[in-house]
């Protein structure tokens, strides 16, 4: 789903902002939206927050996906005693397949780099998981991510799909695009054509990449969502200003495993 095209499906229901009163950029009042999504928009408000969401893909090599997330299956319980781990998906749609995708969350990048050294003295993880499975795995990607400022991480209302958007900003970081990007999401928000989950920034790893996490009950859910927000005219005015600090799109459709926190 591209929500910064034009005439494009980036909603989610859910979701709630600090700024009630009228958008200064639209001709339209802010909604009343139910939930807590959106945590801070007054200028100054915003506070510094270390918490990092380090985003791991796995690419298998052919035949071995089902192997290699049995094996993972077994043993998350030694991986997890270490950090928290926020989802756990296989890559359904949208580019290699055999892929994995999850989400680890550290306090800050100290936290991770303690961890990191305890997984190394770890005798039984490694012996049970990572050495097993090294041979089963062809490429291993990391990206280092925040929360933007005004959004927190949001838990789904029951088990379905996910689909993450990730969006090539122009360059100049979160000054520069972040206020556009925040009025879209927000006008998606609104309408309820999906479920945010959270909007991440990238720290390390392709600058100026942003990732929306979406929550849907099925594909075919998301299929009608998308079809019915192209002919949404509030969303249509949304997406105009951010689709000027856009340089590319893509997304991929995630299926949570069975050990995934997030379902």
């Amino acid at each position: 789903m591209g929500p910064l095209q034009k005439c494009s499906g980036l909603s989610a229901r859910g979701v709630q902002c600090k700024d009630q009163h009228k958008d200064p950029g639209s001709s339209l009042p802010a909604p009343h939206l139910q939930g807590s999504h959106f945590i801070g928009s007054e200028a100054g408000a915003k506070q510094y927050d270390e918490t990092i969401y380090e985003f791991r893909t796995y690419s298998l090599k052919s035949s071995k996906m089902n192997e290699f997330l049995e094996n993972f299956k077994r043993n998350v319980h030694l991986r997890t005693s270490h950090s928290e781990l926020v989802g756990y998906w296989s890559v359904e749609f949208g580019g290699r397949l055999n892929k994995a995708f999850h989400i680890w969350k550290y306090d800050n990048f100290a936290h991770r780099a303690a961890i990191r050294k305890a997984l190394g003295r770890d005798t039984e993880w490694q012996g049970k998981f990572l050495i097993p499975n090294l041979p089963l795995i062809d490429k291993q990607e990391s990206e280092i991510t925040h929360l933007l400022s005004w959004c927190k991480l949001e838990k789904p209302p029951k088990e379905g799909i996910y689909e993450m958007v990730i969006f090539q900003m122009k360059p100049g970081g979160p000054l520069l695009w972040e206020e556009a990007l925040k009025k879209a999401i927000h006008a998606y928000a609104s309408q309820g054509y999906s479920k945010l989950i959270g909007v991440f920034h990238t720290d390390y790893g392709a600058l100026d990449r942003v990732h929306v996490l979406w929550w849907y009950e099925n594909a075919d859910n998301r299929a009608a969502g998308r079809h019915r927000s192209h002919e949404d005219p509030r969303v249509v005015a949304a997406v105009q200003e951010s689709v000027s600090y856009l340089v590319s799109q893509q997304n991929m459709l995630l299926i949570p495993t069975s050990f995934s926190p997030l379902k």
